[in-house]
């Protein structure tokens, strides 16, 4: 019987088959470029705001601690956020007459709060105690990033469930000693490789449980 096909077609189809793979594989490594992106994620990307708050000029320049305008951080699940009395504290006194402020001083006058853009919004299917995070040892920079360094705020992270499991899966990497969980730059004393699992150890974190779904979600 006589050949059909030309010997070519062997090429041709090998060619074939490993480019539809190599496509597919490509097509995926694309896709998940393309989730863990800022388009998709909103890391680094600086959101409207009421008032353009600048977390640098009052926490680097002014020195103001993270709890002074988060009340509940270290009781609740959400840290809070500061009411306008928060702001008209100094306020009142200082840039009395500044236009960019004009927001604060009417949500003072009207009693209306200010309507600020979340910037961390996690999915409702998440949950997330800021309170066990602070007494376990871990400080706000590890997830807001370096908040003194930002004029205006934005996500420093992906807040992805695989950003989440790296800490939950390796947390001696990341705790730190509760008084420096407020700390920004903070630079261990000694080596991390050694007090992170002393403290991982006195904080009594379970490293098991840290990674059961329940944890985060319920």
């Amino acid at each position: 019987m006589a050949q059909i096909f030309h010997p070519s077609t062997n090429t041709l189809s090998r060619v074939s088959i490993f480019g539809i793979l190599f496509l597919l594989v490509g097509g995926l490594f694309v896709m998940a470029e393309i989730y863990r992106s800022p388009y998709v994620t909103k890391a680094t990307v600086v959101r409207d705001q009421p008032v353009q708050f600048s977390h640098e000029h009052h926490v680097a320049g002014l020195g103001i601690d993270c709890r002074y305008c988060h009340t509940t951080v270290e009781k609740s699940s959400f840290a809070g956020l500061p009411p306008t009395e928060t702001c008209m504290s100094c306020h009142s006194q200082i840039w009395t007459n500044a236009k960019l402020l004009e927001p604060v001083r009417e949500s003072y006058r009207t009693g209306n709060p200010i309507k600020w853009t979340r910037v961390h919004d996690l999915p409702d299917f998440v949950y997330f105690n800021h309170s066990i995070h602070v007494a376990k040892g871990i400080g706000c920079e590890s997830c807001h990033g370096r908040v003194d360094k930002m004029p205006l705020m934005s996500k420093a992270n992906t807040l992805q469930m695989e950003w989440c499991l790296n800490c939950h899966r390796n947390p001696e990497k990341f705790i730190r000693p509760r008084d420096e969980v407020f700390t920004m730059g903070y630079v261990p004393a000694e080596d991390q490789s050694v007090l992170g699992p002393k403290l991982v150890h006195d904080y009594k974190v379970n490293i098991r449980q840290l990674t059961n779904c329940s944890i985060c979600h319920r």
